[in-house]
């Protein structure tokens, strides 16, 4: 399993910064893209991405957001990912998460857009975690089968901001080849 997991983790990493006007060539499983010139390349927070970009913030919004990618050989099917992501969320009664395909090069995604209360928890992974409510969140999250991998990734941050940023996203899947 880890040389799995070594094998997918160096076949899908940010393959080089261009000049920042130009954007970051990204390879995700197994398909190129590169990222719109704004979004700012970070080292990854933990060793599940494969990569993490910084999206500025939306005048107004506290915060910048955050887009990351990951590949989990073995992850869990796409239904089960799907109700893990809304989990993350308190949704007002009348509101619930949208789903949609998509294509990423060949393969077909699932997109789902959730917006509400995010329930962050620190440290993430850890049951008696304390949250923290942030209200007006919203996050993308697409997800798509490989042949040795689930591949995912999320867009995460304040409403206003992840939809300035969402035109980019949808056009940056649809350049992967």
């Amino acid at each position: 399993m880890r040389m799995l997991f070594a094998s997918v983790l160096a076949a899908v990493v940010a393959v080089g910064a261009s000049a920042e006007d130009k954007g970051v060539a990204v390879e995700w499983g197994g398909l190129k893209s590169t990222t719109p010139a704004g979004w700012k390349e970070e080292t990854p927070s933990n060793k599940m991405r494969l990569a993490q970009f910084k999206l500025a913030k939306e005048k107004g919004d506290a915060e910048d957001a955050e887009l990351a990618l990951f590949a989990s050989p073995g992850g869990g099917t796409v239904d089960a990912n799907l109700e893990r992501q809304v989990k993350k969320f308190e949704l007002p009664a009348d509101k619930k998460p949208t789903t949609s395909k998509v294509k990423v090069g060949k393969d077909e995604a699932t997109y789902q857009d959730i917006t509400g209360t995010l329930l962050k928890k620190f440290p993430p992974f850890d049951p008696n975690a304390k949250i923290t409510k942030v209200e007006n969140y919203r996050q993308i999250y697409v997800i798509f089968e490989g042949k040795d991998a689930v591949y995912s990734l999320t867009l995460l941050g304040p409403a206003k901001t992840v939809e300035k940023h969402k035109k980019d996203l949808d056009e940056w899947l649809k350049n992967f080849k």
